[in-house]
């Protein structure tokens, strides 16, 4: 029966090895593709302040907030929805909202104040929505949710889940090796990203 026993244990470990192997179907997107956050792509959002300037009439220029319901109001028109686009796609829609009724169809929009947020999950001291007003690394935001839990957390494997064109895409990192100044790669985070932090795994 000992023969047995033991054959039935291999049997039981290949069989985890494969289950856990199954959930790497998941393809991960390489690091290298990444790139930092353009200004121009920064899709605006609730809180964020615009400066929206016009060259032929200086007198109309406006500092704004988004509001809770995403939405700025200028002089002239009222009400504009600012919320879910980028500053150069609120130019155009500016453009179009005020055209003949300025001598110049000339309007400037410039992002003054920003809150970049993204989520981080997983083995971390504080998880939750970290926002920052500049754009962050991988590693800032470890950092700004309070650092991992070294005892626990596998930094060699810390996944970035992030949405493009309605599609999720997904990237692995190794922030070990960054921790220990052994890499100097970085990771641009993008506004909404979700940083994961896994757990290292144990038999026993």
């Amino acid at each position: 029966m000992k023969p047995f026993k033991s054959q039935h244990s291999w049997i039981v470990l290949l069989t985890a090895i494969v289950l856990l192997s199954g959930c790497g179907t998941t393809q991960y997107t390489k690091v290298s593709e990444t790139k930092p956050v353009e200004p121009g792509s920064l899709v605006l959002s609730e809180g964020d302040v615009v400066k929206v300037a016009f060259p032929s009439a200086s007198n109309l220029d406006t500092t704004a907030q988004i509001r809770r319901d995403g939405k700025i109001t200028l002089p002239v028109i009222g009400e504009v929805q600012a919320s879910g686009l980028t500053a150069s796609e609120l130019e155009k829609t500016l453009k179009t909202k005020y055209q003949g009724q300025l001598v110049s169809n000339e309007i400037n929009v410039l992002i003054t104040s920003s809150l970049f947020c993204v989520y981080v999950t997983g083995v971390i001291a504080h998880p939750g929505k970290v926002c920052s007003d500049r754009p962050m690394t991988a590693l800032d935001a470890l950092m700004e949710a309070g650092g991992p839990d070294y005892s626990r957390a596998n930094l060699k494997a810390v996944l970035v889940d992030r949405k493009i064109n309605g599609h999720m895409v997904h990237y692995k990192l190794d922030l070990q090796r960054v921790l220990r100044g052994q890499s100097n790669e970085t990771f641009n985070l993008r506004p909404g990203d979700i940083l994961y932090i896994p757990e290292r795994f144990s038999w026993f």
